[in-house]
């Protein structure tokens, strides 16, 4: 029997709206079940990994929510975990259960499932707006002091592909040189590519910014420790059950492109740290695998994936997620093969609009066993 990756053909990009929004888009099987939904376009895979890109369903989980809860509640809080990969080749169903229907609040749990099984499952609060009073308790963290995005940019991200529907810009990492991983903090400028259109409302750049609030979030414990995170092995040698392992396999072909880039544009692209940069420039090609250099080496990552994932909404209509934001983050803990992150988006003038804590495994490439 055929396998199709969505349940319906997949219509023709939207005109007007930007890609972000096609990707995020969901089908209501209200025939079937008025709690259900499906993805209508396929969902990335990235390069290398053991399943598809999690900010995508965590977006369509908190999309399909949405529609459920009624005119003038807004979420506050979501919280996810991974529990299965999945594949990009199957059809997605998100069921919405309804757990409070309150004054105040709204809590809803969506599973999103794939030949009958949960792959993934959150739990979201929604919040009347403007039932906390007239009179507040307010503070926010102040966004750090940054160099602002530049106006070029590096052209397609040869690693995350040209039909990423979001670009990005790093920024150096702060205290980079410091031997505690704790102290330093990996910064960059996030934006959804395009301009989102006006018919998803304030829903849609909350459901873009969960999309992308996933983006090296638990590959911050590997930046911090300075590990070599792409696999050494050509994906394409690798079978899809594999899926490189959890960690980013890029080819050899792609290898020879990031080394021919000069340093400028390569600073500009997500993960390119310095230590990376400066390992492109040592590692070495040979018989179609990249291989390192004659006595030098440095720890790789063996498994890197998501666990669980949540996001507090701060000021869920004070931005737009087609503009630029800065993320900042964090970890505060690594260890038993697992991983902390935290996560703090701004928008460019400064306000706190998310808070985002991840938990991964984080497992490094064992030497082989000697019989």
């Amino acid at each position: 029997m055929p396998r199709f990756p969505t349940l319906i053909k997949p219509s023709k990009e939207s005109t007007g709206k930007s890609a972000i929004e096609d990707v995020l888009e969901l089908t209501h099987l209200e025939d079937i079940n008025p709690n259900l939904f499906t993805n209508t376009r396929p969902l990335w895979h990235p390069p290398g990994a053991r399943g598809i890109y999690g900010g995508a369903v965590i977006a369509q989980c908190l999309a399909a929510a949405q529609r459920t809860v009624p005119d003038g509640f807004i979420v506050h809080s979501m919280h996810c975990y991974f529990v299965l990969n999945g594949n990009a080749d199957i059809p997605i169903i998100y069921h919405v259960e309804h757990v409070r229907e309150g004054r105040s609040f709204a809590t809803r749990t969506v599973q999103a499932r794939q030949r009958g099984q949960p792959i993934f499952t959150t739990t979201l609060s929604f919040m009347r707006e403007g039932s906390g009073g007239k009179k507040l308790v307010q503070h926010a963290a102040h966004m750090p002091d940054v160099p602002s995005p530049a106006d070029k940019q590096p052209g397609d991200d040869i690693i995350r592909g040209a039909n990423s529907p979001f670009i990005s810009q790093r920024i150096d990492i702060l205290n980079n040189d410091s031997p505690r991983p704790y102290e330093k903090r990996t910064r960059q400028w996030i934006r959804a590519k395009g301009r989102i259109s006006d018919d998803g409302g304030h829903q849609a750049h909350l459901s873009a910014l969960a999309y992308m609030s996933d983006s090296y979030f638990i590959g911050t414990v590997s930046r911090v420790h300075k590990l070599w995170r792409y696999s050494a092995t050509p994906a394409s040698n690798k079978s899809k059950s594999e899926g490189g392992g959890g960690k980013l396999g890029i080819s050899p072909e792609t290898v020879q492109k990031l080394k021919q880039m000069d340093d400028t544009t390569l600073r500009r692209m997500e993960g390119m740290d310095e230590d990376i940069i400066a390992e492109l420039r040592r590692v070495e090609l040979k018989d179609g695998e990249v291989v390192w250099k004659a006595g030098h080496s440095r720890p790789e990552i063996g498994m890197m994936v998501s666990l669980d994932h949540t996001i507090y909404f701060h000021s869920p209509k004070d931005f737009r997620a087609d503009e630029w934001m800065f993320t900042e983050c964090d970890s505060p803990w690594s260890g038993d093969g697992r991983g902390l992150v935290h996560q703090r988006m701004y928008t460019r003038d400064g306000t706190l609009i998310a808070t985002c804590v991840q938990e991964g495994l984080v497992r490094l490439k064992q030497d082989a066993v000697k019989l």
